[in-house]
């Protein structure tokens, strides 16, 4: 699916007839980021076994869509481990990414992760990505993997992603949806819903955590609705790539 021009969307985060998200923005991004430093000493474990190992191929199916040129500078937000940022490295001509995430305790396993691998081409940095301490048009290319619906304003995570998105570049978002085929839909509801907060709290302690991960998407706006806000922010030529029979979805906007 390819969309064109700017059209305007619904922000709120939840689908047709939901209400918004009643936790005042502060409190959600305090909840937010207490969780995940909460999870992170399993993070990357309970993400290969949620998703058969299939979390990685994702991230490199983003990275190649986004295809940085070598000279373009690229900004993965919300990086947790590093892993996307690392998919750049393989899988483009990217020479080096920065990194961003609010989590402390997920920046210390990336930094932990990338010397391991002798990896300098990866830099680190605290920042909220709802207020980024980058100049307009810094990157040639911001992307994110699984951190939209986490947001406590996506149309302003949006708009803080194209603002240091330079003219010409891109801005890449990887997100789990909910599938549309029937039957399939039904049995990955079934998964998404019971047996991965039960795995969750055996890998993670942290059963809240893997409850709150598929209500965070089922609140999440539609893929074609997130296509539709991203024209509305400014992006151009949204082109969106449905992976995992349809779990999750690649959404790559350009900035005109």
């Amino acid at each position: 699916m390819v969309l064109t021009g700017p059209r305007a969307a619904d922000p709120t985060g939840g689908p047709p007839g939901e209400p918004p998200d009643p936790v005042a923005p502060a409190d959600r991004a305090a909840r937010v980021r207490a969780m995940f430093a909460g999870i992170a000493a399993r993070y990357d474990l309970m993400n290969r076994l949620m998703t058969g190992g299939r979390d990685q191929a994702w991230r490199r199916q983003a990275a190649r869509l986004a295809a940085p040129a070598p000279e373009e500078r690229v900004l993965d937000l919300a990086t947790g481990t590093a892993d996307l940022a690392l998919a750049f490295l393989g899988e483009t001509a990217a020479e080096a990414v920065i990194g961003v995430d609010f989590v402390e305790p997920m920046l210390r396993r990336a930094r932990a992760k990338l010397d391991r691998l002798d990896e300098r081409r990866v830099r680190l940095v605290a920042a909220d990505a709802l207020a980024l301490p980058f100049s307009d048009g810094a990157f040639g290319c911001v992307a994110s993997a699984f951190l939209l619906r986490n947001l406590a304003d996506l149309r302003r995570g949006l708009a803080e992603m194209r603002r240091v998105t330079a003219p010409g570049g891109r801005v890449v978002a990887l997100e789990i949806t909910q599938p549309t085929v029937p039957v399939w839909r039904e049995l990955f509801r079934l998964y998404f819903h019971h047996l991965v907060p039960a795995l969750g709290a055996l890998v993670s302690g942290d059963r809240a955590a893997y409850t709150y991960l598929p209500r965070s998407v089922e609140r999440f706006v539609t893929p074609a609705e997130l296509a539709r806000l991203m024209l509305d922010v400014g992006l151009w030529d949204v082109r969106v790539t449905r992976l995992g029979l349809g779990t999750v979805t690649v959404h790559v906007g350009r900035v005109p």
